[in-house]
């Protein structure tokens, strides 16, 4: 038990450190019954559901993310890794230029872009492209119109994941490069309405 527990602190990957960490809790178990030592009993018996729950997130993770790269651009599968907020009406969840640290996955109110004058609700993700942004700023400003709550994830986290699962970075692009679309073609619609005004003009 103690040889396996020296390897799994030596170990790189995710799973299968959790997979030795299970059997190092399993052999320290038997050897706690058996030598009737129950602090370390107590402990390994807290410390196996523990190990065994992370296992089995991080490999429903890994099977989404994968479901992800084909497409599927759901954040559902991200939500045993964030943490729930809470934003009033009238407040302002970020401003741009400010330190981004976090991306937001909306799960209730509404809440609107100042740059360009979008609003987002339930479903919709905030906050990713300061993670791809040179000075890991914020590149819009966003406001909560309406109260609700984000469940947030650091970028550290989001780097961890993409990490573990190389696949989890091209779901990231895939975020990503539909928002930039989405940002395009508005301007381009702002663009084409411009123009026709000025042509109306012009005649």
């Amino acid at each position: 038990a103690v040889i396996i527990n020296i390897i799994c602190y030596l170990m790189k990957t995710i799973i299968p450190l959790r997979l030795v960490a299970m059997t190092t809790n399993c052999l320290f178990v038997t050897y706690s019954i058996m030598a009737s030592v129950y602090p370390a009993l107590i402990l390994n018996c807290i410390l196996l559901p523990i190990n065994a729950l992370r296992f089995f997130q991080m490999k429903r993770l890994i099977k989404q993310v994968n479901e992800a790269a084909n497409g599927d651009l759901s954040m559902e599968w991200l939500k045993p890794f964030t943490t729930k907020k809470h934003f009033d009406a009238g407040s302002v969840m970020f401003r741009k230029g400010d330190a981004a640290t976090e991306l937001h996955f909306l799960i209730s109110g509404r809440y609107r872009v100042v740059e360009p004058n979008v609003e987002l609700g339930a479903g919709s993700v905030i906050g990713e492209l300061g993670l791809l942004e040179s000075g890991k700023s914020r590149t819009a400003t966003v406001e909560c119109v309406e109260a609700g709550e984000t469940l947030a994830i650091s970028y550290d986290h989001v780097m961890q994941l993409h990490f573990q699962n190389p696949a989890f970075g091209l779901y990231f692009l895939q975020l990503s490069t539909a928002r930039l679309f989405h940002t395009i073609k508005g301007l381009e619609a702002e663009n084409a309405a411009l123009r026709a005004a000025n042509a109306k003009l012009g005649s």
